[in-house]
Protein backbone atom coordinates (compact mmCIF):
# COMPACT_ATOMS: atom_id res chain seq x y z
CA UNK A 1 0.00 0.00 0.00
CA UNK A 2 1.79 3.15 -0.61
CA UNK A 3 2.15 6.19 1.70
CA UNK A 4 -1.18 8.12 -0.02
CA UNK A 5 -3.62 5.18 0.30
CA UNK A 6 -2.46 4.36 3.78
CA UNK A 7 -2.96 8.42 4.64
CA UNK A 8 -6.32 8.29 3.00
CA UNK A 9 -7.32 5.13 4.80
CA UNK A 10 -5.94 6.18 8.39
CA UNK A 11 -7.87 9.61 8.21
CA UNK A 12 -10.82 7.78 6.34
CA UNK A 13 -11.03 5.44 9.91
CA UNK A 14 -10.37 8.23 12.42
CA UNK A 15 -12.55 11.09 11.23
CA UNK A 16 -15.27 9.85 8.89
CA UNK A 17 -14.76 12.88 6.67
CA UNK A 18 -17.16 14.31 4.76
CA UNK A 19 -14.24 15.74 2.82
CA UNK A 20 -10.82 14.16 2.41
CA UNK A 21 -8.30 15.15 -0.38
CA UNK A 22 -4.73 13.62 -0.35
CA UNK A 23 -2.43 15.23 -2.81
CA UNK A 24 1.13 13.71 -3.37
CA UNK A 25 3.24 17.42 -3.86
CA UNK A 26 6.67 15.58 -3.99
CA UNK A 27 7.19 16.66 -7.44
CA UNK A 28 7.16 19.97 -7.07
CA UNK A 29 9.77 20.08 -4.14
CA UNK A 30 11.85 18.01 -6.72
CA UNK A 31 15.78 19.05 -5.44
CA UNK A 32 14.33 20.69 -1.97
CA UNK A 33 15.62 18.66 1.12
CA UNK A 34 13.35 16.27 1.90
CA UNK A 35 12.55 15.17 -2.23
CA UNK A 36 12.68 11.56 -2.15
CA UNK A 37 12.98 9.85 -5.73
CA UNK A 38 9.83 8.73 -6.56
CA UNK A 39 7.92 10.89 -5.14
CA UNK A 40 5.49 10.15 -1.77
CA UNK A 41 7.50 12.89 0.81
CA UNK A 42 5.10 15.74 0.57
CA UNK A 43 1.18 15.95 0.94
CA UNK A 44 -1.35 18.47 1.08
CA UNK A 45 -4.26 17.04 2.83
CA UNK A 46 -7.48 18.37 3.06
CA UNK A 47 -10.08 17.27 5.66
CA UNK A 48 -13.35 17.98 7.28
CA UNK A 49 -15.19 16.19 9.89
CA UNK A 50 -17.47 16.67 12.57
CA UNK A 51 -15.17 15.17 15.08
CA UNK A 52 -12.86 18.26 14.46
CA UNK A 53 -15.68 20.29 16.31
CA UNK A 54 -14.68 22.61 19.17
CA UNK A 55 -10.97 21.43 19.12
CA UNK A 56 -8.22 24.10 18.47
CA UNK A 57 -6.17 24.51 15.20
CA UNK A 58 -3.12 22.61 17.49
CA UNK A 59 -5.43 20.16 18.42
CA UNK A 60 -6.60 19.39 15.21
CA UNK A 61 -3.34 19.19 14.11
CA UNK A 62 -2.22 16.45 16.76
CA UNK A 63 -5.61 14.44 16.12
CA UNK A 64 -4.45 13.95 12.14
CA UNK A 65 -0.74 13.43 13.05
CA UNK A 66 -2.15 10.75 16.17
CA UNK A 67 -4.18 9.31 13.10
CA UNK A 68 -1.60 8.78 10.81
CA UNK A 69 0.87 7.01 13.59
CA UNK A 70 4.36 7.76 14.31
CA UNK A 71 5.87 5.53 11.67
CA UNK A 72 4.24 6.55 8.52
CA UNK A 73 4.34 10.32 10.45
CA UNK A 74 8.48 9.68 10.20
CA UNK A 75 8.18 8.79 6.23
CA UNK A 76 6.76 12.33 5.34
CA UNK A 77 8.81 14.97 4.69
CA UNK A 78 5.83 17.45 4.55
CA UNK A 79 1.97 17.16 5.12
CA UNK A 80 0.60 20.59 4.48
CA UNK A 81 -2.91 20.44 6.35
CA UNK A 82 -6.37 22.08 5.67
CA UNK A 83 -8.70 21.25 8.21
CA UNK A 84 -12.45 22.23 8.92
CA UNK A 85 -15.25 20.57 10.89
Amino acid sequence: MSRTEKIQTRLEAAFEPRVLSVIDDSESHRGHAGYQEGGESHFLVEIESARFAGLSRIAQHRAVHEALGKELMSEIHALQLTIRA
